[in-house]
């Protein structure tokens, strides 16, 4: 019988407690395995430069020295393959949206329960976001600059300017509902080779760097296009 492989977890928190806490509950399962634990992001970075690879860093947000924010950031950079979902007692959408800006796949509360975390982990490592609904939301009009000079009439969006195809664009709006590239592919009738091969050219076209982005991009142009109809 093939054995699962199992996904390689680093915890980052501030709370010692917590740390342990989350460290003990996800090993339970036998399908997680924890790499290692870290203080802040800071001392992250100084582990996955000394060769820790894990899969997915579950990140506190707020965290001294460097937090979650920052700490996505530094990551996504040197290490893009890395998912980071960030985990936090606050519920405060400029720092949630600032972490996904910077790359990260998600975030979740910390006062669910550990079955949750366990589901959020499997599906960021499996290519999913995992993004409120109040969240995706809130991104359009938190992410528009106070000052923007109105659009051009007709609106031409960011998609279209970049050369995308009525394929291309209809793939971009599936990403920014949290569709993986299994679920897409089944959507469109689609291989998920193809699914894929459309997401790399539409990386290139938008200048962008993961699918977080492109999801982000995709409200952001998503309330443009209503400001320009009324």
């Amino acid at each position: 019988m093939t054995m699962t492989s199992k996904i390689k977890v680093h915890i980052v928190d501030d709370d010692p407690f917590i740390r342990e806490s989350l460290q003990l509950l996800l090993g339970l399962g036998g399908e997680i395995e924890i790499t290692g634990t870290a203080a802040n992001g800071a001392e992250l970075i100084q582990q996955l430069e000394a060769g820790q690879r894990p899969d997915v860093v579950l990140m506190d947000i707020r965290m001294p020295v460097c937090d979650g924010v920052e700490g996505t950031r530094r990551i996504k950079e040197a290490f893009p393959d890395m998912q980071v979902l960030i985990l936090t007692t606050f519920d405060d959408d400029d720092f949630i949206i600032e972490a996904l800006q910077n790359g990260a796949s998600g975030y979740l509360l910390k006062n669910i329960p550990p079955d949750r975390i366990m589901q959020g982990i499997k599906s960021v490592h499996a290519g999913n976001m995992l993004i409120h609904p109040d969240i995706g939301r809130k991104l359009a009009s938190m992410l528009r600059p106070a000052e923007a000079a109105p659009p051009p009439k007709p609106y031409e969006s960011r998609f279209a300017q970049a050369g995308l195809t009525e394929s291309e664009q209809q793939i971009v709006a599936l990403i920014a509902d949290g569709l993986s590239n299994k679920e897409i592919a089944g959507k469109l009738f689609l291989s998920e080779g193809t699914v894929k091969n459309y997401i790399t050219e539409i990386l290139s076209k938008l200048e962008v760097r993961d699918r977080t982005q492109i999801a982000i991009l995709y409200w952001k142009e998503h309330h443009k296009q209503q400001g320009n109809a009324l």
